[in-house]
């Protein structure tokens, strides 16, 4: 069900400090076992094993002009001092690698505003490729990441966040991840040859609001 805030007048509202903290408990308690899809170690992103190849942005360039890549940039805002801080107060040591200005506090508040937040998403957020192309998805931000193709966009691998993006069903995809589907910071991710035209959808499996649509055509 869909987490709500709502005041009545003169009824007391319930400290944001103590929704965040349920809000954490959710997001970031659950262990292996916890969910019929969950990677070998953890689905905490600090948990996730991602066996992905680190690359700096003239690799980048290189791997897409040898290949005839489309390069798709993974982005996110994480402000790592708080994101890594220890339960309630962020989501765990590991969490964020990089700077960014969205402390955890703010990144729970607006989605329990919005549904979604712009500093985390997929650019661009459609694409044009060919057939016989590939996607190069490039995690530019400080959190772990999926470039997962999908029937239909829906949830992602974390339930909590499911439900404050406004997608409580999970997609079917997100139940079959691998631990290299995986996309850590500043890693790359090659996703499989379009072999068809048409459209195709893809999303972040742990960030559902993340997506991209995909227009394929024939060469």
């Amino acid at each position: 069900m869909r987490l709500r805030v709502a005041a009545a007048k003169g009824a007391e509202l319930m400290p944001l400090r103590f929704v965040v903290v349920a809000l954490v408990l959710l997001l970031f308690g659950c262990g292996p076992g916890s969910t019929s899809n969950t990677p070998s170690t953890s689905i905490t992103p600090s948990g996730i094993t991602a066996n992905n190849t680190l690359v700096d942005g003239t690799s980048v360039n290189h791997l897409m002009k040898a290949s005839g890549d489309v390069i798709v940039n993974l982005m996110d805002a994480c402000d790592p001092e708080t994101f890594n801080a220890p339960p309630p107060a962020g989501a765990g040591p590991g969490t964020c690698e990089r700077n960014g200005g969205v402390t955890f506090q703010n990144f729970i508040e607006q989605l329990m505003r919005f549904g979604a937040i712009g500093a985390w998403h997929m650019a661009p957020p459609n694409s044009n490729l060919l057939v016989g192309q590939h996607f190069l998805a490039v995690n530019h931000g400080g959190e772990v990441h999926t470039f997962t193709e999908v029937e239909e966009f829906g949830g992602g691998i974390v339930p909590a966040l499911n439900n404050l993006a406004h997608t409580p069903v999970e997609a079917p995809e997100c139940k079959a991840l691998e631990d290299d589907d995986f996309i850590k910071p500043g890693a790359t991710y090659q996703s499989d040859t379009e072999e068809e035209s048409g459209d195709e959808k893809y999303q972040c499996c742990i960030h559902p609001w993340m997506r991209l649509t995909a227009h394929i055509r024939e060469k």
